[in-house]
């Protein structure tokens, strides 16, 4: 069995690693489509602090996740396809926006399951970047790297 989910994954955290664990629980198979800038600039006001380069290279590095996939659209249906995902795992965010219901309804069609998880409270990445930009400067200063 092969679970699917997607995301930013940006600032990789603890609410993340609940998310992709979870995932391992539900098949053999751990594959993540992981948003490009692009995408994740047609849907939020800002584009991610780490590259997706990145981003897919710490996902590879986790040993709950097999197969990371980058993706360049804003659909979903193309790589539950490619991967012939058994299960798509969706957060609690999930909306009626075409691209939504697009793979619902393919999934659907498949027999294929869908999940629905809460993310974990503790943190996000919104909020680690609020907590960065908050920190006071108290006198320090970023230090010149002479060659």
């Amino acid at each position: 069995m092969i679970v699917y989910t997607v995301g930013t994954f940006d600032l990789l955290h603890v609410g993340h690693l609940a998310l992709l664990q979870y995932c391992k629980t539900l098949a053999d198979v751990v594959a993540v489509g992981v948003a490009s800038d692009s995408v994740v600039n047609s849907y939020k006001p800002n584009v991610p602090v780490i590259p997706l380069d990145q981003r897919v290279e710490m996902l590879k590095a986790l040993s709950c996740v097999d197969i990371v996939r980058p993706y360049h659209t804003l659909e979903y249906v193309s790589g539950c396809k490619e991967l012939n995902a058994d299960i798509f795992v969706i957060g609690e965010d999930w909306g009626d926006k075409p691209h939504n219901i697009a793979v619902e309804s393919y999934l659907k069609s498949q027999g294929k399951q869908i999940i629905q998880v809460h993310y974990n409270p503790r943190t996000s990445s919104s909020r680690i970047k609020r907590n960065v930009i908050a920190q006071p400067l108290k006198g320090a200063y970023i230090e010149k790297i002479v060659a």
